[in-house]
């Protein structure tokens, strides 16, 4: 039986649960404009599994227009379900969706859950926006490791020449994967003070970390 958007609107109607995930999974059948009108109305969904399932989609879906599904998306981060608000910032991340800022600051302002921050975080470096930087220096502070992980890629992300200060404490950070993604960010601020620190790090204990130091100093 061949996939025509019509199935897929059956399925996603169901009451069955495991027939509107196959409606989800079968979107990628269609063509993107077609997907995407089916799937809208499915991002409010009552179940929350429905919900994160449809807003994972949305970053492939949505890439030919995405100042039409925002105002979508920036509900979304109000959802009940941390899943579904972490999807909805992902997605708005990839999507590169600008306008969201407020909404995501708002987000990790209120928020507990750690997947939620992460996301919004790792968002905030994709959209570029320059008000992030003090969210993404608090951040820097976090207790969790992966926090401050994704805070110092997207802080190079941001390209502000003022996070070679805010990164320096962590050129000699005990863990080696913070290690590394602090050069990788350094290497995308390229000023003078953070090849300079890069160059400090090509004799790193860790190989990823001075391979990659060694890697950038060569450009």
């Amino acid at each position: 039986m061949s996939i025509t958007p019509e199935s897929v609107r059956a399925l996603l109607t169901s009451e069955d649960f495991g027939q509107r995930i196959k409606g989800i999974n079968q979107l990628r059948e269609l063509k993107r404009s077609q997907a995407l009108e089916l799937i809208l109305p499915v991002l409010q969904d009552p179940n929350p599994r429905i919900r994160y399932a449809a807003v994972s989609q949305m970053d492939s879906l949505a890439a030919d227009d995405p100042a039409a599904v925002l105002p979508l998306l920036r509900s979304l981060l109000s959802d009940p379900e941390p899943d579904v608000q972490a999807a909805a910032a992902d997605t708005i991340g990839a999507l590169k969706a600008e306008g969201a800022f407020d909404d995501l600051q708002a987000l990790y302002e209120r928020t507990s859950e750690w997947l939620v921050r992460v996301s919004v975080i790792a968002a905030l470096g994709e959209l570029g926006d320059p008000r992030a930087f003090d969210l993404l220096q608090t951040a820097l502070t976090s207790s969790n490791t992966l926090e401050q992980t994704v805070a110092i890629g997207s802080l190079g992300e941001l390209g502000d020449p003022h996070a070679v200060q805010l990164l320096q404490p962590f050129v000699t950070d005990t863990d080696w994967q913070i290690r590394f993604r602090t050069v990788q960010a350094l290497g995308r601020l390229n000023t003078p003070e953070a090849r300079s620190l890069v160059a400090r790090m090509t004799d790193d204990a860790a190989e990823p970390v001075a391979d990659e130091a060694r890697r950038l100093m060569s450009d």
